[in-house]
C-alpha cells in the first residue's frame, strides 16, 4: 500500500552546487600545494590523501543530495524508499540552538538503535540518533518538524 507523503525535504540545486563546488575546490587546492611545491614525502602523502578524501567526499554528496526525504503517517524515508525511523519509534525530537544537528535541520533520538548510515548533506544516523538537514532549507525542515510532533502527540491520526 503506498501512503501519502505528508512533507518533503529535498536540497535545493544551488545548494547542491555550492557545497560540492567548495569541497571540490578544497580537493583542488590540497592537491596543487602538494605538487606544486612538494614538502617532505610524509607530508605530500598526506596532502595527497586529504585531497582524495575531499573529492570522495563531494562525489558522495553530489549522488545523495540528489534523493530527498519524505515524511509518512508511519515513517520517516528517503524519496527513493530506504527507512531512517519510524514515527512510533521516536522518543524525542532536538532542534535546540546547542543540539549536534545538521544545519537548517534537526535531530531525533529513536527508542531502537539501527545501523549507521549518512548522506552527506541530508541525513545520518548513529546508532539511536538521527540527523536530518544539512543542505536543507530551514523552511521544509520546520514544517516536517511541526507534522513530526502532531503525529507523535496524536498516535491515532497514523491509522
Amino acid at each position: 500500500m503506498q501512503q501519502d507523503v505528508l512533507a518533503t525535504i529535498r536540497p535545493s540545486s544551488a545548494r547542491r552546487w555550492l557545497g560540492v563546488g567548495m569541497l571540490s575546490t578544497v580537493g583542488v587546492l590540497v592537491l596543487y600545494v602538494a605538487l606544486a611545491q612538494p614538502p617532505e614525502p610524509v607530508w605530500q602523502v598526506f596532502l595527497l590523501a586529504v585531497g582524495g578524501a575531499a573529492f570522495w567526499l563531494a562525489q558522495r554528496m553530489w549522488k545523495a543530495t540528489n534523493d530527498s526525504i519524505e515524511l509518512t503517517q508511519t515513517e520517516l524515508r528517503t524519496g527513493t524508499g530506504r527507512l531512517i525511523a519510524k514515527v512510533e519509534d521516536i522518543e524525542a525530537i532536538d532542534q535546540g540552538v546547542f543540539a549536534f544537528k545538521p544545519s537548517n535541520g534537526f535531530l531525533l533520538k529513536t527508542k531502537e538503535s539501527a545501523e549507521n548510515s549518512w548522506a552527506p548533506g541530508l541525513w545520518w544516523r548513529l546508532g539511536r540518533r538521527v540527523g536530518v538537514g544539512g543542505m536543507t532549507t530551514a523552511a521544509e525542515a520546520k514544517f516536517m518538524l511541526q507534522l513530526l510532533h502532531s503525529l507523535m502527540l496524536n498516535p491515532a491520526d497514523r491509522t
